[in-house]
């Protein structure tokens, strides 16, 4: 479990969703209803829903209140939860580029520096969490073509900066099934792609990470809706999460038969993909074409 002395590395998400939770286990051993508890807090129902999935920000008075009704009195607990309170909300590291960053994936930033194992299918680009900086700066003038070069840098820079999570002392596990459109479509000219492959052949030889390519020949497959994300947390109280990236908007889904849906998919992907073991053999044949063009 993420204790409070872990917060400010787990980011505020996160341990947003890991106090709702328990609040949520402390206010149902005391049978406590919601209405009943949002009246302790001169708010309502809706507000301590809100704040048990960890979907709003926590004022440290509202959580000393909802304790003293829930019956911890012990100080040492109390202190521990007040104190997670605070560093949930302290603004993660995404902060600063605020001006270039939108809110809907905002949540998501938090939710993948927490998380211990990303499994992504993606079907026109290479993964995010993979991409060269100069693939990036191609994939960002697609969709904000007319923004000015400081702008194009922040956005390309927040990108670089996400990707440090893989180097950290404890890396999350990423496991990523790429179709074999989104490694043939030429982002950014020739030279660029070319950059961008060799650098996936480098990160094959990574203890944590798993990449697997899908060819033409598998024809039509499981995932055929489009790209997803599913998110792992260490903590049993944390359910996974899916996430799908829409234009102007994303979608986060934790109920369970939505959950098993995607991980169906997810595992059948994995199947219908070539091996991780062929996945250099792929990419080097991809380069070598490159190079002979």
């Amino acid at each position: 479990m993420v204790s409070a002395e872990e917060g400010p590395a787990a980011g505020p998400t996160v341990l947003r969703m890991l106090l709702g939770a328990q609040l949520r286990r402390l206010r149902e051993s005391r049978g406590v209803t919601r209405e009943s508890a949002g009246w302790e807090i001169r708010s309502s129902e809706s507000k301590i829903s809100r704040m048990e999935l960890g979907r709003v920000g926590f004022k440290e008075r509202d959580v000393a209140d909802l304790l003293t009704l829930y019956g911890v009195t012990a100080e040492q607990e109390r202190a521990a939860l007040l104190k997670l309170a605070r560093d949930a909300n302290n603004p993660g590291w995404w902060h600063r580029y605020g001006d270039v960053l939108p809110s809907w994936f905002q949540s998501y930033l938090g939710l993948e520096a927490a998380a211990v194992l990303i499994r992504s299918y993606e079907v026109q680009f290479v993964p995010g969490l993979l991409q060269t900086r100069e693939y990036a700066r191609a994939v960002v003038l697609l969709g904000h073509g007319q923004a000015d070069f400081d702008e194009i840098e922040r956005r390309v820079d927040l990108r670089m900066r996400r990707q440090e999570l893989l180097r950290r002392p404890r890396p999350p596990r990423l496991w990523a099934v790429v179709d074999e459109a989104a490694l043939r479509r030429p982002i950014g000219g020739p030279a660029v792609m070319r950059g961008q492959l060799q650098a996936l052949l480098e990160a094959t030889r990574t203890p944590n990470v798993r990449l697997q390519v899908i060819p033409f020949a598998a024809g039509g497959h499981a995932a055929a809706g489009g790209a997803f994300t599913i998110l792992r947390f260490g903590d049993q109280d944390l359910p996974d999460i899916v996430y799908i990236e829409q234009l102007t908007s994303a979608l986060y889904l934790d109920k369970r038969e939505d959950l098993d849906f995607y991980a169906v998919a997810m595992e059948r992907l994995c199947v219908e993909a070539e091996p991780p073991e062929r996945t250099p053999e792929i990419l080097k044949r991809m380069i070598a074409e490159f190079d002979a063009a």
